[in-house]
C-alpha cells in the first residue's frame, strides 16, 4: 500500500475526480431532485457518496470479482441509471419514483449520480497509477466541494432562475443522454 503525500498527484487525482463527477454539470439534475421530492440533505448526501467512494475505492475490484461482476457490467448498468435520469430531463416526465423524499440524498443523488459508475470506474482504473494517499485526499477535496454546491443549491436555483434552469436542463439532459450511451456504446462494443 503506497501512501506517499505528493502534491502534485494530489491536483491530478483532484482534478480528475472533478470532471467525472461533474456536480456543477450535475447542478440542474440536483435542482429537478430537490424540485420533486422537497428537501436534500447535503450532509447525508456528501456523507454517503464519500463512504462509496472510500470503500468502492479499497474494495470495489475485489467485491465485483466475488459476485461475478465484471467492471463493463456495473458500467453498463450505470448507463441505463443515467439514461432515464437523462430522459426524466429532456421530456418533462417523471420516472424515478419514490415515496420516502429522504431516500432521495442517497438514491439517486449520492449513488448514482455523484458516486457513480464513472466515478467508481475511474477510481479502479486511477488506483493502479496514483498513489493511495493521493487518491483519498482528492476524493475528500470532491466531497467538500460537493457539500457545497449541494448545500447552496437554493441559491444557485435562485440565480439561475426558471428560465436558466430549463435550459441548463435541457442542455445537460442531453450531456447525460450522450454519456449514458457513451458508457453503454463502450461498454458493449456497439
Amino acid at each position: 500500500m503506497n501512501l506517499v503525500f505528493d502534491i502534485v498527484e494530489i491536483l491530478k487525482v483532484t482534478t480528475v475526480l472533478f470532471a467525472v463527477i461533474d456536480i456543477i454539470g450535475s447542478i440542474p439534475v440536483v435542482i429537478n431532485l430537490k424540485q420533486n421530492v422537497g428537501n436534500i440533505n447535503a450532509f447525508k448526501a456528501s456523507w454517503v457518496s464519500l463512504l462509496i467512494m472510500l470503500i468502492f475505492l479499497l474494495v470495489g475490484q475485489s467485491i465485483l470479482e466475488i459476485i461475478g461482476i465484471t467492471v463493463e457490467d456495473f458500467a453498463i448498468a450505470g448507463s441505463f441509471v443515467l439514461f432515464f435520469i437523462a430522459l426524466e430531463m429532456l421530456l418533462g416526465i417523471k420516472i424515478y419514483r419514490d415515496d420516502i423524499p429522504a431516500t432521495a440524498s442517497i438514491i439517486p443523488l449520492a449513488f448514482p449520480l455523484i458516486a457513480g459508475t464513472g466515478t467508481l470506474t475511474t477510481l479502479l482504473s486511477i488506483r493502479a497509477e496514483y498513489n493511495l494517499l493521493s487518491i483519498i485526499i482528492a476524493i475528500f477535496f470532491n466531497v467538500i466541494i460537493v457539500y457545497f454546491v449541494l448545500k447552496y443549491i437554493t441559491l444557485l436555483e435562485k440565480l439561475l432562475g426558471v428560465g436558466g434552469i430549463a435550459i441548463i436542463k435541457k442542455v445537460f439532459g442531453i450531456v447525460l443522454l450522450a454519456l449514458a450511451i457513451k458508457l453503454f456504446r463502450k461498454y458493449t462494443g456497439l
